[in-house]
Formats: structure tokens, sequence, C-alpha cells
């Protein structure tokens, strides 16, 4: 039975104040200031990243920054992020909670802003984490998916000349592990809730297409892992199959498991006969690609 505790954490005058697993070592806000957009400041309108450190006899030097799901109206941040930043640790890697902004307030393009900023505070502090840098990744879950994918195919390089040592990081990952995930904002098979929260009810065409992330694929998009089941009742499986194709289409290395049959938002699988493995196949996947060990 996994163990909470409640955790208190101050700066810059602001009281941030979350459950937390035990395991977990601090929770840092993405800016130092006020965040920009914000639009209060409580604790919803202050993303930030809550780290988690292997043991450092199992540390393979990799990391991987977890985007939860909810629709981008809510997080799931237990069985989403919590619950597997501890098993990314016990594979050896760093894990990394983003705790973004969402619902109608924080549309387009606050997340995506938030995601970019937390995989450059992931790099700029890689040695202070016992990181390196060019084996940093994301895992997005349903909507998190489709943030990850987003900033895996709409980073940005960074501006040496910021006056923010941050921001002078390069904010592509290494790699993407996207499960379940959203991946397209079009009409046919995107997740209508996601997409009205991020975008609103009547976005025009360009906007569509310019969060779509299957038509954003470049051969410069990091590899991709990306599980799915066929009878989703929730994202159409079609997410994960044009973005495989875009990828596929462009050169870029990637592997996708379609489980015959599995609820949506099932997390780690662990209870599911057909999908508690999943994270064994990624781990043979991650070694495969020389991120861990």
């Amino acid at each position: 039975m996994k163990k909470y505790i409640r955790c208190i954490i101050v700066t810059t005058g602001i009281v941030l104040s979350s459950v937390l697993l035990l395991h977990a070592q601090e929770t840092y806000p993405l800016w130092p200031e006020e965040p920009p957009y914000a639009v209060g400041d409580s604790e919803d309108d202050v993303p930030t990243l809550t780290i988690f450190l292997p043991e450092e006899e199992a540390a393979t030097g990799s990391g991987v920054v977890i985007f939860p799901g909810g629709g981008y109206g809510h997080l799931a941040m237990e069985h989403e992020g919590y619950d597997v930043a501890e098993r990314f640790n016990e594979m050896g890697l760093a894990a990394f909670v983003v705790k973004y902004r969402h619902g109608k307030q924080y549309g387009h393009p606050v997340p995506l802003r938030d995601a970019r900023r937390a995989i450059r505070m992931v790099k700029h502090r890689s040695k202070e984490w016992n990181v390196n840098p060019e084996n940093i990744g994301v895992i997005g879950f349903s909507a998190g998916g489709h943030l990850a994918s987003t900033a895996g195919t709409l980073f940005e390089e960074g501006n040496p000349n910021d006056q923010d040592p941050v921001e002078q990081m390069s904010s592509r990952p290494e790699f993407m592990v996207l499960v379940y995930p959203v991946i397209s904002m079009t009409d046919e098979i995107t997740h209508q809730g996601s997409r009205n929260n991020l975008l609103g009810e009547n976005p025009n065409s360009a906007l569509v297409d310019s969060l779509s992330s299957e038509k954003q694929v470049s051969s410069n998009t990091p590899p991709t892992f990306l599980i799915h089941t066929s009878n989703d009742g929730a994202v159409p499986v079609e997410n994960s199959l044009v973005f495989y194709q875009a990828l596929k289409k462009v050169g870029v290395p990637a592997e996708m498991h379609i489980f015959e049959e599995g609820p949506h938002g099932f997390g780690l699988g662990e209870d599911h006969p057909l999908l508690s493995g999943w994270m064994n196949q990624l781990q043979s996947w991650l070694k495969h690609r020389n991120i861990i060990h």
C-alpha cells in the first residue's frame, strides 16, 4: 500500500500545499516569480515540478518528465503522475511530475508553455539531479499525452541571450512515451472535452491544425513509444495510429502496442490482466535505445 504525506512548500511568498508520495524529494515552482499568463495567485495558478530521484546505486543518468492526463480540465496526479514516477525510479530513471495549468482559463498556449519550461528546468538543473541532459524524455497520459506530443513536435531551441538561464535551454525531449494519448484536434478523432478546454468551443482551422500533433511531425521529432487499447471509449485509438503513421513516414523510430481491450485511464494497468506488462515492454524499448541499461 502506498503512503502519502501532505507537504507545504513556501517559496517567494506563495504557499503550495499538495499530497505527495513519501519518495518525492521536493516540489519547485516552474517560475521563481509570478508565472506568465497567470490569472490569479492560488495553488492552481502556480505550475510546479515534483522531483523523484532513484537510489544512487540504481541511477542510470536518464530522466523523464511526466504529464498526467485529465482532459485539460483536471490532473490525475496520483495514478498518472506520482505512481508512474515511482515505477520509473525502480527502473533507475529520475522522474519529474509536472502540475501544469489547465482548464478554460488556461487554454493554449499556457499548458505548452508550462511543459517547455519543465523540460528546460530539468535540463538546467540536470547536474544537481544526476541526469544526463541528452537523455531526458517525456511521458504523457491522455490529454497529458497531447501535451507531451506537442512538446516533442513544437519544441523550441534555447535562447542563449536570455537573462533567465532556464530559458537558454532547448525544450526538445530526447524521447516520448505516449499512453492512450489525445493526438489530434480534428473533428473526426479528437477528444472533444480536451479540445474545448484547450482551444475553446469554436477554434479556427489553423489553430486546430497547429495543435494536431500528427500534422506537426518532422524528421527531428524524438523517437516515440505508443500505448493504446482498441476499444478505448474516451480517446479513439486512431489518435495513436495517425501519429505512428506520421512518424513512420518521416523515418522517426517508433514502437506501438495496441491492446485488444482495456479501459481508458488505466495508468500503470497493474490490476488488468492484459495491460499489466506494458511498463516492462517500455523498459525493453528504453534499453534498446540505450536510455537505460
